[in-house]
């Protein structure tokens, strides 16, 4: 019953969200705001994670074909497919649940424990589009970029460390990578992402929004937000598997 009452909450606070704003110069300002929080400033944690395990995925392909049957393009494909299908969208994804999932929740938890959130409902104020709709349209359009930011890195990590480990040379690399390119593969990592981006913002919101308490419980909710998210962003990553690709 009580996760009944968190699930219906949320759905409620989803459609207080999705109204008008009342000042789009206002929700622009803070548009731009949420995409230097969310997005820009995930950008050396993306980078980093991307090309170092794009580099182990490609090492540990190269480093286990013993079987002379296999082409030698196979490393880029399989780096190529396993960048694109599962490591950017999905554990990317993941990490960011983490960071930004844990900022959004402790910021909000802090302006609820604050009053802040009071003060703008006194002011009659809609308090969850005003807070919360520019961090999901941010995460919504910026989600993708940084994952085609990864998917590149990743793919450019994958090539350095073959090469530095004699393990593949770059035509070779480059042609597993063009070998059996399907657009459509683009197409349902980015969808991936987007939902992932919604869930991360939304729920990590809810526990900031509704937190009850002082600091201590502030961070807790934020903690909560983000097993919360990550667990959703596994079921709904099965779910969009089995509906997209099977």
């Amino acid at each position: 019953m009580k996760l009944l009452g968190h699930i219906g909450k949320y759905f409620l606070m989803i459609g207080t969200v999705f109204s008008r704003p009342e000042k789009f110069r206002i929700f622009r300002k803070r548009l731009f705001e949420e995409i230097q929080k969310i997005g820009i400033d995930s950008i050396m944690i993306v980078a980093l994670m991307s090309v170092f395990i794009g580099g182990v995925i490609a090492l540990q392909t190269a480093s286990n074909m013993d079987n002379p049957f296999l082409p030698a393009y196979t490393v880029g494909y399989i780096t190529r497919s396993s960048t694109i299908l599962e490591l950017s969208p999905t554990i990317i994804c993941l990490i960011l649940a983490g960071k930004v999932g844990s900022n959004i929740a402790s910021e909000i938890g802090t302006m609820r424990i604050t009053e802040q959130i009071d003060a703008l409902e006194i002011m009659g104020v809609n308090s969850l589009s005003y807070i919360i709709l520019p961090k999901v349209i941010a995460a919504l359009l910026f989600f993708p970029i940084l994952i085609i930011f990864s998917m590149t890195l990743a793919l450019i990590g994958g090539w350095l460390a073959l090469l530095l480990s004699n393990l593949c040379d770059t035509d070779t690399y480059v042609l597993g990578i063009r070998s059996f390119f399907r657009a459509y593969d683009v197409y349902y990592a980015l969808t991936k992402t987007v939902v992932f981006g919604f869930l991360i913002v939304t729920i990590s919101s809810y526990y900031g929004y509704y937190v009850k308490g002082g600091s201590i419980d502030v961070g807790k909710s934020s903690t909560e937000a983000v097993v919360t998210s990550s667990i959703f962003v596994l079921i709904a990553n099965f779910i969009i598997t089995q509906i997209m690709l099977l």
